[in-house]
């Protein structure tokens, strides 16, 4: 059975984020995991990458034709969005996990405990 602290698929999860993040692609590697851990990246692609980690569903045709404008490429526009996705899951993940392994903080009221 899985464990909520998410050890059955850390292995996995590694490989995909070496892979996003730090394989030979259009864009540079230091980009692209600025753009996953939401450090610094080129201005221009600021509010671009804020987009897809916040509201990927408000990304539209203009976002992207503003970066093609900027000078980037289709492939460098893929793997910026690819990394600030992944980037805003794997948080999403870890939180989420963090979470289930807290201790409950709620302490049961006497009913609950059986008292009365």
């Amino acid at each position: 059975m899985p464990t909520p602290d998410g050890q059955m698929y850390a292995a996995k999860l590694d490989d995909l984020e070496r892979r996003v993040l730090d394989s030979r692609g259009a864009l540079d590697p230091a980009i692209r995991q600025a753009a996953a851990a939401g450090g610094e990246i080129p201005e221009d692609l600021e509010s671009y990458v804020d987009k897809v980690r916040q509201q990927a569903y408000e990304v539209t045709d203009g976002d992207i034709e503003s970066l093609l404008a900027a000078g980037y490429s289709e492939d460098e526009i893929f793997e910026i969005t690819v990394a600030a996705a992944y980037g805003a899951a794997r948080l999403r993940l870890n939180l989420g996990l963090k979470a289930m392994a807290a201790p409950s903080v709620v302490e049961p009221t006497p009913d609950q405990a059986g008292g009365k």
